[in-house]
């Protein structure tokens, strides 16, 4: 039964080559009984075009629903004996109510429906009508009583978050979990002005996040469209006056404006929130995303002398406002430089587009994180054979060699440790360096099914020429967050002990593995060209903890009350791809098995 498809925003993605070339497909979603029907040519690639770097049209998404001609659509049967038969017998492995309810099955109840499956999928349904709430979780009265200000007190002082989760068991979204409504409640203070920053908008959406006191305040909108889209955008706000709009300047071809984060300005102060989601409801309903929330900053006075932390996190997030030469900016710049932000204790990892030279480029991309870990990281004698774990869901071009890039400048800077660290380079990379990205089987089996895919960007051209990659990687596990099903649209990377018990720093990030996001070397190493607006931060254990020189993944693995425990996203230790795994790649045809809604993917020539 062929789908209808109406528009659907996916997520972001920047895993263009790096000159640019791309194929422009839009994602089609199959019943199992259509791709019986399949011809071959259903199975080709989609044809050549342009689109910011990516595969597809990240604005034209479609979203299956049943077509007029679908038997889904048409009357429904009164009774069981006026239905036919399901053509599959016994063997009926389809979930789908309305075909539960169409088709007659030996063993069901008078629903069609398996009468030890029907509560459970009940349920189901009820969770996914509730996706337009303002919350997941809303349905839990515990989760009603708990506010942010609960949450973030309980992760103090790391106040690295999850997004709650739709369709996973309640006490994963009791503990150390937001909803975006949450951050924006009330409770967290009384609202002057906001700025969001991200790749993707839903400004309706957006709106009715915030709480109704707020939705009249002034807002800033940061993003990076352009031409259809950025008119677009200018007609979804038309209707609210309140807000303003700022186009980062893109230079640099096949860049975009991938930062995620919220400015959030208080009649008592500031916070600072920086995440990995896209503003729009898919992103914050049954993926996994990350969250980093600051203290509430207070507003500085005459006599104060010193407001920046040790880790110059007012100087590094000014000098990222700075970096976009836009006058909407500087009201916000000076917002930034009038709190006293000295409780900080994260790092700034951030990107922008250009050609840095001199002393800029440690500023930004991949060589910022190599300097803050060359002046405050690990000691070499302390992680010497401690592989760096990268975790992101888009791939880019990286070269058709690991030591053109990945395994050299890249993964050098991921290893830098105080002072001099080595260079990393050959084999050592393949022992140093450990990737988790979905595979076919994580997509598939997710609580979106294939749509999740659309959200992992990684296309055939671009895995067909660096196969060296699959030795890398490492399957997408998190149930003790309880989200291994939740695709994961968070970026992360750290550097974990052989024994899996302990991380030496931990970094939560909108970068994904490509050029355009860490930047690339260029001139003989006296240039790094970056293509991209991407912001995180990087948590290192003797801020939190003066004596402590690392973190450890639980409470049984702390050799020392000193040790903080830091809430991984992911499972330790991490499960290799077996040699029947593939990594997810977006743009080719999944016929074999159908995901848990019943359909495949198939991209149309």
């Amino acid at each position: 039964m062929k789908r209808a498809a109406s528009t659907h925003d996916i997520s972001d993605s920047d895993s263009g080559d790096d000159d640019g070339s791309s194929e422009e497909i839009s994602q089609s979603l199959l019943t199992r009984k259509d791709k019986k029907s399949l011809d071959k040519k259903h199975l080709q690639f989609g044809s050549k075009g342009s689109s910011q770097g990516s595969p597809f049209d990240t604005k034209s998404y479609k979203i299956p629903k049943r077509s007029n001609s679908s038997p889904a659509s048409t009357s429904k049967p009164s009774n069981k004996e006026d239905k036919p038969k399901c053509p599959f017998g016994a063997k009926c492995y389809r979930k789908n109510t309305d075909h539960r309810r169409d088709f007659i099955h030996s063993d069901n109840d008078e629903h069609g429906m398996p009468p030890t499956k029907k509560l459970k999928r009940d349920d189901s349904m009820k969770a996914s009508s509730s996706s337009s709430a303002t919350s997941p979780a809303s349905s839990s009265s515990s989760s009603r009583k708990r506010t942010c200000i609960n949450v973030i007190g309980e992760a103090s002082p790391l106040n690295f978050l999850l997004t709650k989760v739709t369709g996973i068991p309640e006490k994963h979204n009791n503990s150390q979990a937001v909803h975006i409504s949450d951050i924006l409640a009330p409770c967290m203070g009384e609202l002057v002005a906001s700025v969001q920053f991200n790749y993707i908008f839903d400004i309706p959406w957006l709106m009715k996040q915030y709480p109704a006191q707020s939705r009249s305040k002034p807002l800033l909108i940061v993003h990076g469209e352009q031409r259809q889209s950025k008119v677009a955008l200018h007609e979804a706000a038309h209707p609210y006056p309140n807000i303003k709009l700022c186009q980062a300047k893109l230079d640099i071809m096949y860049g975009t404006h991938h930062t995620k984060m919220m400015l959030l300005l208080y009649t008592n102060g500031m916070r600072v929130v920086i995440h990995t989601a896209n503003i729009i409801n898919q992103d914050w309903f049954q993926k996994t995303q990350g969250v980093w929330i600051s203290p509430l900053f207070p507003k500085t006075d005459s006599t104060s002398t010193s407001t920046d932390s040790p880790t110059l996190f007012q100087r590094d997030l000014a000098e990222y406002l700075t970096a976009y030469r836009s006058p909407s900016l500087q009201e916000w710049i000076g917002h930034i430089r009038s709190h006293d932000m000295s409780e900080a204790k994260v790092f700034i990892s951030a990107s922008v587009p250009g050609r840095h030279t001199g002393s800029n480029m440690n500023k930004w991309g991949h060589l910022k994180l190599r300097q803050v870990l060359k002046d405050r990281g690990p000691k070499e004698s302390d992680v010497k054979s401690w592989p760096v774990i990268g975790q992101f869901s888009s791939v880019g071009s990286l070269g058709p060699d690991k030591d053109k890039w990945l395994c050299s400048e890249w993964l050098q800077s991921m290893a830098q440790c105080r002072g001099v660290g080595r260079k990393m380079q050959g084999e050592s990379g393949n022992k140093m360096l450990k990737l988790i990205f979905p595979s076919k089987d994580n997509v598939r089996t997710s609580l979106e099914g294939y749509p999740a895919g659309a959200s992992i960007p990684y296309g055939i051209k671009t895995a067909k020429k660096q196969l060296y990659f699959n030795s890398f990687l490492h399957q997408w596990v998190s149930n003790s967050r309880g989200r291994s099903r939740a695709s994961p649209h968070i970026k992360t990377y750290s550097r974990m002990s052989p024994d899996s018990q302990h991380i030496a720093w931990f970094l939560v990030t909108s970068s994904n593995m490509s050029k355009a996001a860490w930047g690339a070397l260029e001139k003989n190493g006296q240039q790094l060209m970056i293509r991209s607006y991407e912001m995180g931060v990087l948590f290192l254990p003797d801020i939190f903890a003066s004596e402590t020189t690392r973190f450890a993944v639980s409470r049984s693995a702390a050799s020392e009350d000193s040790e903080l425990v830091f809430p991984l996203p992911w499972d330790t230790p991490l499960v290799p791809y077996s040699k029947e795994d593939r990594p997810w790649v977006w743009d080719i045809a999944y016929t074999d098995l159908p995901d848990p809604h019943g359909n495949c993917w198939v991209p149309p020539t």
